[in-house]
């Protein structure tokens, strides 16, 4: 029996959540169809009625987190005005803040690239978000490249740079939140990232 219409995409919702909190609580190895169902409180008919195995719902709840991190991002960049280095200081501070705040996220991420090591189809996949991001990134760069604010360089390479720092300290700050406070994080993250993007002759 398929779901009635308008209720497909909240139960599919319903679903995704239950499964990225299953996800941070037992790890992809310990999801099992059975207790998404039971979280998301629908019937195993159900739930293979939107997803056909676990790797479809593994690739949904990193499209749903994905989702939130940027609606977190947009929102800190939105309130930071147009100065390119604001825009930079703000995606940084809005991905630090949510490996604390959103652990979940980065917890779904790292199972995501745990299972990809072994699966062609997923390392394709994260290979077409990383380049988004990249993308989404270099954008500002350019931006602060065009106003004189930033150094002339390869804007692709320094997104890329950006992203593995932003990717490597959430990752710490999620499985360590001792290791620093979210706001040090950021002042020296946003450092770093200023100082490699400066111009020689400022």
């Amino acid at each position: 029996m398929s779901p009635k219409v308008g209720v497909a995409p909240l139960r599919r919702e319903q679903i995704v959540r239950a499964t990225i909190r299953c996800l941070a609580r037992e790890g992809y190895s310990g999801l099992t169809m059975k207790k998404v169902a039971r979280l998301a409180g629908v019937s195993p008919g159900i739930l293979h009625y939107y997803f056909t195995d676990k790797r479809a719902i593994l690739v949904a709840a990193l499209e749903t987190v994905t989702a939130d991190l940027d609606r977190r991002v947009g929102a800190a960049q939105a309130q930071s005005g147009q100065d390119p280095r604001a825009r930079l200081r703000a995606l940084i501070h809005a991905c630090l803040e949510s490996s604390v705040a959103m652990r979940e996220v980065w917890i779904v991420f790292v199972e995501f690239w745990g299972e990809m090591m072994h699966d062609r189809r997923l390392r394709e996949i994260n290979a077409v978000l990383y380049a988004r991001m990249r993308r989404l990134i270099g954008a500002v760069v350019a931006q602060g490249i065009r106003s004189g604010a930033f150094r002339r360089t390869d804007v692709l390479r320094a997104a890329a740079v950006i992203l593995a720092l932003v990717d490597g300290v959430s990752l710490q700050l999620t499985f360590d939140p001792t290791a620093f406070r979210v706001a040090e994080a950021t002042r020296f993250c946003g450092d770093a990232v200023m100082r490699y993007l400066a111009r020689e002759d400022s």
